[in-house]
């Protein structure tokens, strides 16, 4: 097996591209944002076709102390493979490179999420020192009833009436509003602990993608909230979401903002809508509560991390350990 890591994407060799995470789309839309750089590992088997590639990110952040900048890696599921190898071999393979390319990069930690199978990689990922934090997801099905089927009547009382008090939820549709919504993500995330949202280049890259969208909710010309969603592989993606909820208690923006979400994603014939970000799967969560009232279920997965100073890496690991 052969493993090579690219990051030019006038480098990259031909090759079926099914899951936008790890598609030359998503590589040429970070090549294009500042601050990110892609990495697709490639790994190839004797005759030199392509049986497996994985999409990496690192992301670069700024501090004014220590002095230099501190690189995150991050990894959007398990990469992409043929259908008659040995996944999760292969997985391990790649995952050893990406994690050494990580270590030259000077990443200050690297996080993998959304891997489709809870136990997916177990062995490899503890093999190269990450370690596994539970998470929370909720997968919505949209092939069996219609979404009004799923809501209480409460709710969609509540959805008909900040209708009728003009607020509006649709696609955007130029670059004021794609403006507009980074700006109000921004600042919802801005006293958040995780503060991982992407740059307004991505955010414009990814509004002029036919695998993505953008919906923004308005009430009087003003933004007060959104989302983005991506599309693949037959499935809607909600990864990023932000509201002014409690500016506009009243207009209940992120339930008008999920729920054109839901509607565009069940009007389109997507199998399901994945919530990719509920949070630590504590036994209060208000955000979880709220997203499975949309009719979904709960979903346990791992996140896996892993810091490059090993006494930190191994206090996390002793930390969070089962």
């Amino acid at each position: 097996m052969n493993v090579r890591i690219i990051s030019r994407s006038e480098e990259l060799p031909q090759m079926t591209c099914n899951n936008f995470f790890h598609s030359l789309e998503l590589f040429q839309i970070i090549e294009k944002t500042p601050g990110q750089s892609p990495y697709m590992a490639i790994a190839t088997d004797d005759n030199g076709n392509i049986v497996g590639h994985m999409l990496a990110i690192i992301r670069r952040r700024g501090f004014l102390w220590p002095s230099y900048f501190l690189g995150q890696g991050r990894i959007f599921g398990e990469g992409e493979y043929a259908d008659d190898v040995n996944k999760e071999e292969i997985f391990g393979i790649l995952l050893k490179k990406i994690t050494q390319k990580f270590k030259r990069k000077l990443c200050l930690y690297a996080e993998f999420s959304d891997v489709s199978k809870k136990m997916f990689g177990y062995h490899s990922f503890r093999q190269n020192k990450y370690f596994p934090v539970h998470w929370q997801e909720i997968h919505n099905s949209l092939h069996s009833m219609a979404p009004e089927e799923r809501l209480s009547s409460k709710m969609l009382q509540t959805i008909d009436k900040c209708y009728h008090a003009g607020v509006e939820t649709r696609e955007t549709e130029n670059e004021e509003e794609v403006h507009a919504f980074f700006k109000m993500l921004n600042g919802f995330y801005r006293m958040k602990m995780r503060r991982l949202i992407p740059p307004e280049d991505q955010i414009s890259e990814l509004d002029k993608s036919e695998n993505a969208k953008i919906f923004i909710t308005i009430y009087h010309k003003k933004v007060i909230g959104g989302c983005a969603c991506v599309y693949s592989e037959g499935n809607a993606f909600l990864w990023y979401l932000a509201s002014k909820r409690k500016s506009h208690p009243t207009l209940h923006p992120q339930l008008m903002t999920i729920w054109q979400a839901i509607k565009y994603a069940y009007a389109h014939n997507y199998a399901h809508i994945y919530f990719l970000d509920v949070g630590l799967p504590f036994k209060r969560n208000p955000f979880r509560d709220f997203i499975l009232s949309f009719g979904g279920k709960p979903v346990a997965k791992y996140r896996w991390f892993r810091f490059s100073i090993p006494w930190i890496n191994d206090l996390l690991s002793w930390w969070y350990s089962e």
